[in-house]
């Protein structure tokens, strides 16, 4: 059989979690279909889920149909969880994006279709909730065509029946000829036979170029079976080097509290007691370390199942590693890219009287190390604990954890905007470091990136200068860290830094020298730069009674949004548009005293985009940059035997 890991993804209330417990029905996985609402789902299986009605935590289930084993990864829909659906991402072979026919295409939809791009994965849609009235199937086409890509082609007649069965029917030769409108070797199949192999069909979808389309309703369980019998027929099964190589996905724990560590398998075999080291992938600040793999365990739900080795392509829990983080790659795996998805909002831990921030904070990274949407950060200055997370449903979910694991009530202080900064102009920073017996000095040219290019790192300098080793060591402490801004110390951004020069000494120079001298480099040009205040920014989806309609473009007006043109029909009204995190993150509450609860608000995380109100904001938070003495920008000369700071 093969084998296939498919992830589940969803706008929130899409009926993602529902239409997994209709696939593990019809696969004959479980005896009887389980409800969200009714808490007794067989993948939600934790408390906070059941009592909220909502996916928070990725699940893994075991089904097989057909000729296919999959294994399901059911992701949360949230946007407050994302980071734990774009985690799971970097294991997936497919994935299955569930669309709500009601609803059609959210601003968060097209954040998963992005990320879908960017990981290369192909891609199967199903179309939920086709039995609500008013929803019509070319209809939907039509919007999914035009809003993700013309590639989505409704694959209802070719799943039914055999493969030939399938290309036979009278709706085939429609649905080939748009098949073969997106490639060309295709067409040339189509217009000499009438047909197109159904192994050009399985290449095509795997290379992105079409996107099946299946329609039913999940809690009716119409169309599953269907949608099953197109998913067998029209997957590839991944081929896998021999060489061993696994990646790390999630950290979890059970409810014995072992750590468990998620991976798949992406080349050769992981046995038990199998050694396994970070040595090839150390980060900055990290020891070297060497386990063993204690258990391994194939999860469907909250059962597992024991096994001796794990072949590649399969996902599994492993035990007796306690170091690993999501993005770790081992063997032939590189690391994994930061996610795109990142905390926007940072709130202060209130503890209770008598628990110390120090006994706290390393239960709390134990929940950081699970949780990769959590930031936590110890604010020496401040003396406390300010918790980094993507939205206000998050802090609630993380007050209850605290409580149950810990038995520590928690509360938070009100939540602050997560800034970010970059430069508007090109300059040139020099870090120079000499104090006696040491010496390092690095000339970097930092110049303005494009919004949401982040930072890039690269050199320019000739060898006879500057030795290749001491560039890549630069190179190196550029990226080990996350560098202030001067405006108000928030991380710098959309920038591109070059290595243009340096000096080093034939008997003084060490390692830490040019650390020093590369950190004082980068500080030193932002203190020369015009430095831009960056905020979040989301993109909104907000549906109201037509009669509420002036006071939504009024009020999106007052808050600094960019409107599109409203679109009217039914009597209710939808306006999409982008604005800050700071001004519209508690718009829900005011919608729901004017629209009388029929008005819906959906956010989605855009990206960072220029402060509106930067010196206001600066004045605000106080930041004084030469007073930052960790971070400094002032260089260090030697004479007579004597280091001294030259500001």
């Amino acid at each position: 059989m093969k084998q296939i890991i498919a992830g589940i993804l969803a706008h929130v209330d899409a009926g993602k979690t529902t239409l997994s417990e209709a696939l593990l029905y019809s696969s004959g996985s479980i005896k009887k279909i389980g409800r969200v609402d009714n808490g007794d789902a067989f993948l939600d299986t934790d408390a906070m889920e059941k009592k909220r009605g909502i996916t928070i935590f990725s699940k893994q289930a075991e089904l097989q149909f057909g000729d296919t084993k999959m294994t399901l990864l059911d992701t949360p829909g949230h946007v407050d969880f994302s980071a734990e659906m774009e985690r799971t991402l970097m294991v997936l072979d497919y994935a299955v994006l569930v669309i709500s026919a009601s609803d059609g295409v959210q601003a968060h939809t097209q954040t998963l279709w992005r990320l879908l791009k960017r990981y290369e994965i192909p891609v199967f849609l199903f179309i939920n909730k086709m039995d609500q009235p008013g929803t019509d199937r070319e209809t939907i086409l039509l919007e999914l065509k035009k809003q993700l890509s013309d590639g989505c082609i409704d694959f209802m007649a070719l799943g039914a029946g055999t493969e030939e069965e399938a290309q036979e029917n009278e709706k085939s030769s429609t649905i080939m000829e748009e098949i073969a409108m997106e490639d060309e070797t295709a067409m040339e199949s189509f217009l000499e036979t009438g047909r197109i192999a159904g192994e050009q069909i399985r290449e095509m979808i795997v290379q992105r170029k079409i996107f099946p389309c299946f329609f039913g309703s999940a809690l009716r369980n119409a169309g599953v079976d269907t949608f099953l019998q197109g998913f067998d027929r029209y997957t590839l099964a991944p081929e896998y080097p021999d060489e061993f190589g696994m990646k790390v996905f999630k950290i979890a724990r059970d409810e014995a509290n072992n750590r468990l560590t998620y991976l798949k398998v992406t080349g050769g075999t992981l046995k038990v007691k199998s050694p396994l080291s970070n040595a090839d992938h150390v980060r900055f600040g990290e020891e070297v370390w060497e386990q063993k793999v204690n258990q391994i365990r194939i999860y469907s739900g909250t059962k597992y199942e024991l096994i001796n080795e794990a072949d590649a392509g399969m996902v599994c829990a492993v035990t007796g590693l306690d170091h690993t983080y999501p993005g770790q790659g081992f063997g032939i795996e590189a690391q994994a890219e930061t996610p795109v998805l990142e905390p926007v909002l940072h709130f202060r831990l209130i503890l209770p009287e008598g628990v110390e921030p120090a006994v706290m904070l390393p239960k709390l990274r134990q929940i950081e190390e699970e949780e990769p949407e959590l930031h936590i950060v110890w604010n020496e200055k401040l003396q406390e604990i300010q918790i980094q997370i993507m939205g206000e449903v998050q802090t609630e979910i993380l007050k209850s954890m605290i409580a149950e694991r810990f038995g520590v009530e928690v509360s938070f202080g009100p939540g602050k905007i997560v800034y970010k900064e970059t430069i508007a102009d090109t300059v040139e920073g020099v870090g120079h470091f000499e104090p006696l017996r040491h010496y390092a000095e690095v000339h970097l040219l930092l110049e303005p990136g494009e919004r949401g290019s982040g930072l890039c790192f690269q050199t320019d300098c000739s060898e006879d200068i500057l030795d290749k080793n001491w560039q890549r060591l630069i190179l190196t402490h550029l990226a080990e860290r996350e560098h202030k801004g001067v405006l108000t110390g928030s991380a710098i951004t959309d920038m591109k830094i070059t290595v243009v020069s340096g000096r080093a000494h034939p008997k003084h120079t060490e390692g830490g020298d040019f650390r020093q001298a590369t950190y004082r480099a980068i500080r030193q040009g932002l203190m020369e730069a015009d430095s831009v205040l960056l905020e979040p920014y989301y993109a909104f989806r907000l549906e109201i009674p037509e009669e509420c309609l002036g006071r939504a473009m009024h009020d999106m007006e007052q808050r600094n949004s960019r409107m599109d043109a409203p679109q009217i029909e039914n009597g209710m009204a939808l306006l999409t548009g982008s604005g800050p995190v700071s001004k519209l993150s508690d718009y829900q509450k005011e919608l729901n005293t004017y629209a009388k609860g029929r008005g819906k608000f959906f956010c989605t995380l855009q990206g960072y985009e220029v402060c509106q109100n930067q010196d206001e904001v600066v004045e605000a938070i106080g930041y004084q940059p030469e007073a930052d003495l960790y971070n400094t920008s002032d260089s260090v000369f030697c004479a007579h035997g004597a280091g001294y700071l030259v500001p």
